[in-house]
């Protein structure tokens, strides 16, 4: 009998090791960089995911030659959360290349490989992967201006990189910008073939109120160009209340929950309404600033704007079942002066 109990208890032993262990998944294998600019620096990311049980640790990153430099994320990286390894590329002699990057850490196998591959050149001729998408003969880099989110007062900048296909010297210009974005073209003038930068740069003090502000602004791609659905690009900036002056003494917002499903009870109403409580979990007051919410469909009633500590708020959500305006998953959107997440997301789903 006591050897089936020491035999039993071995093998859950066993089990157990097995069970708990990190593993190291990344979002690619290969990455092709296509053409790149000889003695221009270029980047490349690994999305790494711990798929295991365990907390995953990136112990070394290494890389095949000395003309990549390896950054990664050093802390542990806990089951189903994600890190990164990152590689500067800086390339000194001209031709094909394939590299690879070897990763240490405590998952079984400890050692895995990933690679990037592509070509130095003098001058990039084939720009369907850094540029890839076109409106008329300029092509750029992106199609979305997303602007990181900036607290108010700051300053912030995004680049937009343009190509010129055009057989005649180009001038880069953004139709309906915002009074609250400045824009500078390097160079201003295009020839054929000239690569060029715009650089966009928020002034978040020229806003009013906080929240999320979508726009649309329209790239001129000649002279006397207009605006349409073919040369638009879509806008976005979310702006956060003023920092506060960092204390021992701060909020945190705890809500108690962060996601509502309508579907069952609208399912033959005309609209029904659910509760989330804001808790203070911290020892200041919690101040909501704004609840901005993005469908008509969708109402929200806050009974109080300032939650002191140990004590919550209700939000009551309601939602009418509109035939003509249907959408299954919206957002609202929550500003307050916790610092550690000025902004919360609430998704609705119908």
């Amino acid at each position: 009998m006591k050897r089936i109990l020491l035999l039993f208890y071995i093998i859950c032993i066993g089990y157990g090791f097995t069970w708990a262990q990190p593993r190291l998944t990344s979002d690619k294998q290969t990455e092709d960089l296509g053409q790149v600019q000889w003695k221009e620096p270029v980047r490349v990311k690994y999305v790494i995911t711990n798929t295991g049980s365990s907390p995953l640790v990136l112990t070394e990153v290494t890389t095949s030659c000395g003309c990549a430099v390896a950054y990664w994320t050093e802390t542990s990286i806990e089951p189903q959360s994600q890190g990164f390894i990152e590689v500067e590329f800086n390339a000194e002699m001209l031709g094909t290349f394939h590299k690879s990057v070897a990763i240490r850490s405590n998952s079984n196998p400890s050692l895995v490989y990933l690679y990037f591959t592509g070509e130095v050149v003098r001058e990039i001729t084939d720009f369907s992967r850094t540029h890839p998408y076109a409106m008329g003969n300029v092509l750029l880099d992106k199609e979305e201006l997303i602007f990181p989110d900036v607290h108010y007062g700051e300053k912030e900048s995004i680049v937009l990189n343009v190509v010129n296909q055009n057989r005649e010297p180009y001038r880069p210009v953004l139709m309906h910008l915002p009074s609250f974005i400045d824009m500078k073209s390097d160079p201003e003038v295009l020839q054929k073939g000239e690569k060029g930068v715009i650089t966009l740069t928020l002034n978040s003090d020229e806003l009013k109120g906080y929240g999320l502000y979508e726009s649309s602004v329209y790239l001129s791609r000649f002279s006397g160009d207009k605006v349409g659905s073919d040369n638009k690009l879509s806008l976005r900036v979310l702006l956060l209340p003023e920092q506060s002056v960092s204390s021992t003494k701060q909020p945190q917002l705890r809500l108690s929950s962060g996601e509502l499903d309508f579907s069952t009870s609208l399912r033959n109403k005309n609209k029904a309404s659910q509760t989330i409580y804001l808790g203070n979990q911290g020892n200041a007051e919690i101040k909501v600033y704004k609840i901005q919410v993005f469908h008509p469909s969708v109402q929200v009633q806050l009974n109080k704007k300032n939650i002191q500590p140990g004590q919550q708020a209700k939000l009551k959500i309601t939602v009418k079942n509109d035939p003509n305006r249907k959408f299954k998953e919206e957002k609202i959107l929550l500003l307050t002066n916790d610092s550690s997440l000025p902004n919360r997301e609430i998704i609705i789903k119908r």
